[in-house]
């Protein structure tokens, strides 16, 4: 057995010892918490694979307590590897066990307020390794004057003024700031409160553009990691260091911080538009680290389907347009409703027309009546009865000239159903179409053309167009949902910039820094 594991053994009795003799009304007034040895351990680890391999540490952990985090650092460091260490804890009644306990480590415990502390000036004292589970001392806990101390300091250090609702580690957080050296790499464990309150924008702001944010890992609320505080926690990483403008953050959620349920990457522009950021990885069931998050109007331009003013006139099947002899250059295929379309990929035949049934064509004239009369008889007597039954004076109609032509649209390889229900065959609202036809679509689909950077990929490597579907489809019902507008009935519907706001995740775009 190594000294580190029996010195571990024996802080882990002395904790329960030293927490048995405070009733839970003391250790809630000064947040006092112990983090348990493996989630430590699994904190300095990830730790390690982020710290530069030729660097003496110089760890510091501003809210000691018994030594939860040096235990796990002495564990995964060898002991050469540390040049010095330094912890701050406040409450004598375990900072001077702690001393006696690490009497024969490097370590440097003062029993004393680290807030109150004055920082190395010298960047070469300042700390390269920072890991922290600061006291969870909620703001009414706080007089007024510290609060305005704690809020100048704050202020001072990180030059962001934090709401006096703010609990404390928002403070520990912002004034360890003075104590870290550049590219020093800092992980706390704080509550999960920060993510979502207003009064936490401040500190979202600061993670965001002050340092280099690299992971957030937020714990399910129902696997609390403290067994005496009813808390849900997460774990942010970080580099003191300026982010990059195309910078990402890894986002996990669930299991442990070693083992998480689910893993994204979201942009850090992504994030400055984001007001929650629990529901960030909450919502991805992807375990795939190449990930990178975008929003749909990042990446492909939205347009509604075309109005034609009266579908009866001018969507034909191949029946009518044999019977009324319409002529084929001024037809399109068109794609059904979706009512009527059993398939989601869309294949072509030969001259681009989809392999459906049934097959629709768009009638599209632009050439004046007149020559229309002249040259094509048949179409002709087809647009007079239209003009009888009194189409060319419906409001579409009426507004455009000549009244029967039609809105210029494109194919688009992807489109998404405009509106749908929960209680159909499918049980989903929104269906992905992928769309390998000349077929345009009509008003009841959203059509998603490409830009330009994507569609020049498409062009070089066509299999990346099924990867992108199937980073459509997997977008959840809920953040579809959440996005559009729902009517009386259940009636659910999404409007181009709605669908465009909707976030999903895309593996291939990030070879060719699509941002």
């Amino acid at each position: 057995m190594s000294i580190t594991t029996t010195t571990e053994k024996e802080r882990l009795k002395r904790q329960k010892q030293l927490d048995a003799a405070k009733t839970q009304i003391e250790r809630n007034k000064l947040g006092q918490f112990a983090t348990p040895t493996n989630l430590a351990t699994e904190i300095v680890e990830y730790a390690k694979k982020l710290f530069p391999q030729n660097h003496k540490i110089r760890f510091i952990d501003p809210a000691f307590g018994t030594g939860s985090f040096y235990s796990a650092l002495l564990e995964v460091f060898s002991l050469s590897k540390i040049e010095t260490a330094t912890g701050y804890e406040i409450d004598p009644h375990y900072g001077e066990s702690a001393t006696l306990l690490w009497s024969n480590t490097p370590l440097e415990l003062n029993i004393s307020d680290f807030t109150l502390a004055i920082p190395p000036k010298a960047e070469e004292k300042k700390a390269n390794l920072l890991i922290c589970n600061p006291p969870y001392v909620r703001h009414h806990h706080l007089s007024r004057g510290e609060k305005l101390r704690l809020q100048s300091q704050s202020q001072k250090i990180a030059g962001i003024k934090l709401s006096q609702l703010a609990s404390l580690y928002c403070h520990f957080l912002c004034i360890a700031d003075a104590w870290m050296a550049s590219n020093c790499i800092a992980g706390w464990l704080i509550p999960s409160g920060f993510m979502d309150v207003n009064y936490g924008q401040q500190i979202r702001n600061y993670l965001l553009n002050n340092v280099t944010l690299l992971r957030v890992h937020q714990f399910c609320p129902d696997d609390v990691q403290f067994d005496d505080a009813l808390v849900s926690s997460t774990i942010i990483c970080f580099k003191k260091d300026l982010p990059s403008p195309n910078h990402t953050v890894e986002f996990t959620y669930g299991g442990s911080f070693a083992a998480p349920k689910t893993r994204k990457f979201v942009s850090a522009t992504a994030l400055h538009n984001t007001s929650k950021w629990t529901t960030i990885a909450l919502n991805s069931n992807s375990t795939n680290s190449d990930l990178k998050q975008f929003q749909i109007k990042d990446l492909f331009t939205i347009k509604r389907g075309l109005a034609t003013g009266a579908n009866d006139l001018f969507i034909l099947t191949k029946s009518q347009v044999t019977t009324y002899q319409i002529p084929a250059q001024f037809l399109k295929p068109i794609l059904p409703s979706p009512k009527y379309l059993s398939v989601d990929k869309i294949e072509a035949d030969t001259k681009g027309n989809p392999i459906l049934e049934p097959q629709l064509f768009l009638l599209d004239c632009n050439l004046p009546l007149s020559e229309v009369q002249i040259n094509y008889p048949s179409l002709w007597k087809y647009f007079l009865a239209g003009e009888k039954s009194g189409i060319s004076e419906r409001y579409l109609c009426k507004h455009r000239t000549p009244w029967y032509s039609q809105e210029n649209r494109l194919p688009a390889p992807y489109l998404c159903t405009y509106m749908g229900r929960t209680d159909n065959s499918r049980g989903k609202p929104f269906r992905f179409i992928f769309n390998n036809s000349d077929a345009i679509a009509s008003n009841v689909y959203l059509m998603l053309y490409p830009k330009p950077t994507l569609a020049e990929l498409f062009l070089r490597q066509p299999s990346l167009k099924v990867e992108v579907w199937q980073a459509l489809k997997s977008i959840s019902d809920k953040a579809l949902i959440s996005e559009g507008r729902v009517y009386g009935g259940g009636l659910y519907k999404l409007e181009p910039k709605e669908l465009g706001n909707t976030f999903f995740d895309l593996k291939c775009v990030l070879t060719i820094g699509i941002d």
